[in-house]
């Protein structure tokens, strides 16, 4: 059938469906179905141009790797671009871009995803090499075959973007002290020596445990319906049989342990052109604690959350001993995640007094509080930039597919606009201090200029 469809054109009904709506009655309202088999299914209809976004999202990620075996999550998104029973090596890219899409992938601790963008005649093509690359990947020992020469790839892809790039070293580190005990704290790319003993058998009982449709959420985004897509996923996906089922472990998701000291790490390079201070927390997720996630993001907004922040407006234009200065948190990890601020020094200011006069703001905020007038303006700013990221279909396709693999549910992407609306001044001040406050242990990442002599 793959050989057949490369050579067609798939034709899409446009055929209405029932949808899932939310209270405010939204034009995305995401509509839903699951195959036998296990996979699940979210279409977003969008009908101003005739194109798709189709996803693949895997519920396994750089957590779910054995110990030893850092980097195969990663290798193995490399490794589905290459070979498989029906596609020659470098095939898969070019029926796709041969049919004018465009497509990628990526690999985080949480979930791995691949996806296309395409007419929308092209979807059941799309779906096809999907699924053809979901059952049928070849995976071998051959020197020059698609694991082994990937596995070369990923190692010269450490190199240049970690090994090369001062800041990232220095984050690997930070995220280690972070997480000594919890998977996040292993680089998503892998430790280099861990990376070049990973072994075809390696690769082999990875896909087999963990690429199943069981395993997947397919996501839909454009000028389609439920309807047009329920007979497609059906013919493609739906064929393929569960893998893994009776050996495939539970998540590597777990506790994350508070830190027992604070600590500052340093990191000298030649290549550095400008100081940076970071200073790293642990906080909360969607995942883990919702109020206080919608809290801490209006409060880290306010705080520290562009050029009209208190940090920026102090720091930046008042006393001018900063370029930049800013607070930030990932609460879209599953686990517990990090927050903290950033900030780099105004010419000649060392980085002792930038971090001095940082924390100083930082504790003078908690001690006030925050006003009302902030919290309000920066909450009904967060709801406005999620109602206007509906204009862009790649970006809603990765917000659900992204929430629904973490464990978030259709109703918590729907709910965001009004639960963020509801966080008050005293929730934002509350949360932050709940993060930050004296008792609080962090890292401090400090990267400097290996010529100066930068404090």
């Amino acid at each position: 059938m793959l050989k057949r469809l490369i050579g067609a054109t798939c034709a899409v009904a446009l055929i209405g469906g029932a949808a899932l709506a939310d209270s405010a009655g939204e034009a995305w309202a995401p509509e839903t179905f699951s195959l036998e088999n296990g996979m699940e299914v979210v279409v977003l209809p969008d009908h101003r141009a005739p194109v798709v976004t189709h996803m693949v999202w895997y519920r396994v990620g750089a957590v779910d790797e054995l110990p030893g075996k850092s980097g195969i999550a990663h290798l193995f998104e490399h490794v589905m671009f290459q070979e498989t029973d029906d596609l020659a090596p470098g095939e898969l890219d070019e029926i796709v871009q041969r049919n004018g899409g465009q497509l990628n992938a990526f690999t985080s601790w949480d979930y791995t995803a691949y996806y296309e963008r395409v007419a929308k005649d092209r979807l059941e093509l799309m779906m096809t090499i999907e699924a053809d690359r979901m059952r049928d990947l070849v995976v071998n020992d051959d020197p020059e075959g698609p694991f082994i020469s990937e596995r070369d790839v990923v190692k010269e892809e450490r190199r240049q973007r970690i090994e090369n790039n001062p800041g990232a070293i220095l984050f690997e580190q930070v995220m280690g002290e972070l997480y000594p005990d919890h998977p996040y704290g292993i680089p998503v790319i892998g430790h280099m020596d861990e990376v070049a003993a990973l072994t075809p058998e390696d690769g082999l009982h990875f896909y087999n445990t963990w690429y199943s449709p069981d395993q997947a959420i397919l996501v839909v985004a454009g000028d389609v319906t439920a309807e047009d897509v329920r007979p497609m996923a059906e013919r493609t996906y739906g064929v393929l049989a569960p893998t893994g089922t009776d050996t495939r472990p539970e998540r590597g998701w777990g506790e994350v342990a508070e830190l027992a000291e604070s600590k500052t790490l340093t990191h000298t390079d030649p290549k550095v052109r400008q100081p940076e201070w970071d200073r790293y927390y642990l906080s909360t997720s969607f995942i883990q604690d919702d109020e206080l996630a919608y809290a801490l993001q209006v409060g880290l907004d306010v705080m520290g959350g562009g050029q009209t922040s208190l940090l920026y407006q102090s720091l930046v234009e008042d006393q001018q001993v900063a370029v930049s200065a800013s607070s930030w948190g990932w609460m879209t990890l599953h686990d517990r995640a990090p927050a903290g601020f950033s900030a780099i020094p105004a010419p000649d200011v060392l980085l002792d007094d930038l971090e001095a006069a940082f924390m100083a703001e930082v504790e003078a905020i908690l001690a006030e509080g925050l006003s009302e007038e902030d919290v309000e303006r920066s909450r009904n700013s967060l709801a406005a930039a999620s109602i206007y990221g509906r204009d862009s279909q790649s970006g809603m396709a990765n917000l659900y597919g992204r929430s629904l693999a973490t464990g978030a549910s259709i109703q918590d992407v729907l709910d965001y606009p009004e639960r963020v609306k509801a966080v008050t001044a005293e929730d934002a001040t509350a949360a932050l201090r709940a993060v930050f406050g004296p008792d609080k242990n962090y890292i401090n990442g400090r990267l400097l200029p290996a010529e100066e002599t930068f404090q």
